[in-house]
């Protein structure tokens, strides 16, 4: 399993067992190093924006002391819906790798695919996401419906 995957899958365990959200990690890597980490905290905060993505974004923009994470890279466990994936390109990260597609996260009771079928447009970005490391990320997925979550 690729270690930033892994530690992504850690990062949305966390967030489960301390109920923030959904099954949702992400770690950004620049030259090797973490500089951001994430998971859903939508519930916890009583924010729908509060995705792994976006709250991994935020953490290397502070870390890093800058907008720009050109040269960064993120791995999430789910394929990042439009909102998420918006804010990586706002940000300029150069490379996405997810676990659980978006059919994946509709397995769970998320709706991304209602976007994805407005919004569409994911066939344009071809080599910027790529998936890896499913099987374990469908793991967590499972492990995440049999504490018959809250569904948001």
């Amino acid at each position: 399993m690729n270690k930033y995957m892994e530690l992504a899958i850690r990062e949305a365990r966390e967030g489960i067992e301390n109920g923030h959200g959904g099954p949702f990690g992400t770690v950004i890597v620049k030259d090797g190093e973490i500089v951001g980490r994430g998971h859903n905290c939508v519930l916890r905060d009583n924010d729908a924006t509060c995705h792994g993505e976006v709250a991994a974004i935020r953490d290397a923009g502070k870390r890093l002391g800058t907008f720009d994470l050109s040269g960064c890279e993120l791995y999430t466990t789910g394929e990042p819906c439009h909102m998420c994936l918006c804010a990586c390109m706002w940000a300029n990260i150069s490379k996405i790798y997810y676990g659980c597609n978006i059919e994946d996260n509709g397995m769970i009771g998320f709706r991304d695919d209602k976007f994805d079928r407005i919004f569409g447009g994911r066939d344009k970005l071809e080599g910027y996401m790529t998936e890896v490391d499913r099987d374990a990320c469908l793991q967590l997925f499972k492990d995440y419906l049999k504490l018959n979550p809250q569904k948001y």
